[in-house]
């Protein structure tokens, strides 16, 4: 029996997401990315289709892997320009009740106590419906804009994870009581100095000597995500993640990322299914399997290779304009999102892909499956991948802005929930107890981040 389906939007605060260079097509609102109106029209289509959350990717740099520079990006719209997402996150929250908001933030670039601030500030503001998409970063571009130069190699960027992780959990959960601001009228006494701990900390890469300079929030740590696929990847979101995003185009790269996924949850000594796992998705849906498939043939025919092929350079940090459009793609160790040169090469030697064949793929969706038909057959799709991967659900992205979340929450959503796999209401509370199965709006053991609240570390 099929599994409840989780479901998250994929979105990005720039007019060309995963869809590259459509944002020209006929009746596409992406263009108005930068007001908030388009943003609240949107997320009143995700409440109303139940999804978890608005997952808004980011990315600190340019694509200029392709061709050497970002022209292709700047022409073809790929992830520039793009706004600043947590800006977004309190005004949408405002106009929802339940919708979850996941956010991308780099930890390479910004102090552990900074950032710690400014997601506490999002948890409250929100009322503990937020997380964050723990990445270490894979565009130089976004190094040399910083400052640092040439990022740090990939597994030394975990090396660095690990103990940003460690100074946030610290902040997070071991700075205040959860009594300390006990607005005292009596005494006028805001918060109890007493029950108010110093973090010092003295690492490798990180040292720190403050108090958190907020009080806890209700989640205190934001809801922990984490999108890296690779081996060093896979054991730092066994360690730490709640919810993963994978992307592969067929059911055998997933399925093999995901038992990976779950072995690493139990090496760390959490349960196998303590991480939920979302993979990157597109539904193509219509009243009739005719009508889908007219949509999808005329999105193809107004893609532009080019922007496609500018994002596929910048994720695998191989220059895709070398090669001829009928060359193959063969492994490449590189520095950059391994796992995306990966799901096309090495994890499935079955399939081969030309470079048009990839550019195609990309086109329309990214990295993952693009699912086609009527409600039923979409449904049929969607449960058989998550049989088939053991998959929790979907990061769904869209082709149209907002005409592809409309007709999902539209057609596909009440058939999922015909067949029973799809919820017809939010469990209440935080973003956590909507997830988790512990019901918490906190961390709990196993989780390493649990040892470190204040009354635990004691």
């Amino acid at each position: 029996m099929t599994k409840q389906i989780r479901l998250n939007a994929f979105n990005m605060a720039t007019p060309g997401s995963q869809a590259s260079s459509l944002w020209h097509y006929p009746g596409n609102r992406v263009g108005d990315y930068n007001t908030l109106g388009y943003w609240k029209d949107l997320c009143k289509i995700l409440e109303r289709g139940l999804f978890d959350t608005l997952f808004l990717a980011d990315v600190l740099g340019t694509y200029d892997v392709y061709g050497g520079n970002p022209d292709a990006a700047l022409r073809r719209a790929v992830s520039v320009p793009i706004l600043d997402p947590v800006q977004l996150i309190p005004a949408l929250a405002d106009n929802t009740t339940n919708l979850g908001f996941g956010v991308t933030c780099t930890l390479t670039y910004e102090p552990p106590h900074v950032f710690a601030r400014r997601m506490s500030t999002l948890d409250h503001l929100t009322n503990g419906r937020v997380g964050w998409n723990i990445v270490t970063g894979f565009l130089q571009s976004a190094g040399k804009a910083a400052g640092h130069g040439a990022i740090p190699g990939h597994d030394r960027r975990y090396d660095i994870a690990e103990e940003y992780m460690e100074v946030v959990y610290r902040l997070w959960e071991g700075s205040w009581e959860d009594d300390a601001a006990s607005r005292d009228v009596a005494r006028g006494w805001f918060s109890d100095p007493a029950k108010v701990h110093k973090v010092k900390f003295e690492g490798e890469f990180f040292s720190t000597d403050t108090i958190h300079l907020c009080e806890p929030s209700l989640q205190r740590t934001p809801v922990l995500y984490q999108a890296g696929a690779s081996g060093r990847g896979r054991a730092f979101a066994g360690k730490h993640a709640e919810g993963i995003f994978t992307g592969g185009p067929s059911k055998k790269v997933i399925g093999d990322q995901v038992k990976k996924i779950r072995a690493e949850c139990v090496a760390a000594g959490r349960p196998r299914d303590a991480i939920k796992i979302y993979t990157l998705a597109t539904a193509v849906v219509a009243e009739t399997e005719q009508e889908a498939f007219r949509k999808y043939d005329d999105y193809r025919r107004n893609v532009q290779h080019e922007g496609a092929l500018a994002h596929l350079s910048g994720l695998t940090g191989i220059d895709l304009s070398k090669y001829g459009l009928d060359e193959i793609l063969t492994h490449i160790q590189t520095d950059a999102m391994r796992s995306a040169v990966e799901s096309f090469t090495s994890a499935d030697p079955d399939r081969l892909w030309t470079i048009r064949e990839l550019a195609e793929h990309q086109s329309i969706g990214g990295r993952g499956p693009v699912f086609i038909g009527s409600p039923a057959q979409v449904a049929d799709q969607m449960m058989e991948w998550v049989d088939d991967t053991d998959i929790d659900g979907f990061n769904l992205a869209y082709v149209v802005a907002h005409d592809t979340y409309e007709d999902f929450v539209n057609l596909a959503v009440p058939e999922l929930q015909r067949r029973g796999v799809y919820h017809t209401e939010y469990t209440p509370g935080t973003l956590r107890e909507k997830l988790s199965q512990t019901g918490q709006p906190r961390l709990v053991a196993p989780h390493p981040g649990a040892g470190f609240r204040y009354a635990e570390a004691v």
